[in-house]
């Protein structure tokens, strides 16, 4: 799944990781909370971001990213989730894109739990803004130890999807 693509092929690779993406999400979501603080997940779909933005561009991964954030909040039923998840996937994006320049493929794993972090205060920054306090950000030291290390393991699991997808191109 490397290359430029383009056409209904570049369209069903995007809907395919999307539907993937979501799958993971929506499986996560019902799973038992692994911690007792709020929003710890190991965010499994962000693989699917990481691998995206490496591989087929940070145009791609946001449209990739954007389907499932949205398809989420729909799907859950939670709407209000949708601000939240909008504002951390986009910082975790930002924080991919600008990684892609510094790593090379064979260090993806090192970007995820950059971006894990980033996507953690994205989600604490829209719920300040949504409850006019700056009172949640006493969370962020919490989620920053939660966010890299469940960023080190998604990071390592896109590494080897990415290493796997290549034996099987070849």
């Amino acid at each position: 799944m490397a290359g430029p693509v383009k056409g209904a092929g570049r369209v069903t690779r995007l809907a395919l990781l999307t539907a993937i993406a979501l799958t993971i999400f929506m499986v996560e979501a019902q799973l038992p909370a692994l911690t007792a603080i709020p929003g710890v997940k190991l965010g499994l779909a962000n693989i699917v971001t990481v691998y995206a933005v490496f591989v087929l561009g940070p145009g791609d991964a946001l449209l990739v990213l954007s389907g499932r954030v949205f398809l989420g909040a729909v799907f859950s039923g939670q709407m209000m989730t949708l601000l939240y998840s909008a504002a951390g996937g986009l910082l975790s994006w930002c924080a991919l894109c600008g990684l892609k320049k510094l790593l090379t493929r064979e260090q993806i794993w090192l970007a995820s739990p950059v971006a894990a972090v980033c996507h953690n205060l994205g989600q604490l920054l829209a719920a300040a803004a949504v409850m006019r306090t700056w009172a949640v950000m006493a969370y962020l030291p919490y989620l920053v130890i939660a966010a890299v290390a469940a960023g080190l393991f998604t990071g390592i699991a896109a590494q080897a999807l990415l290493k796997r997808l290549n034996k099987i191109q070849k």
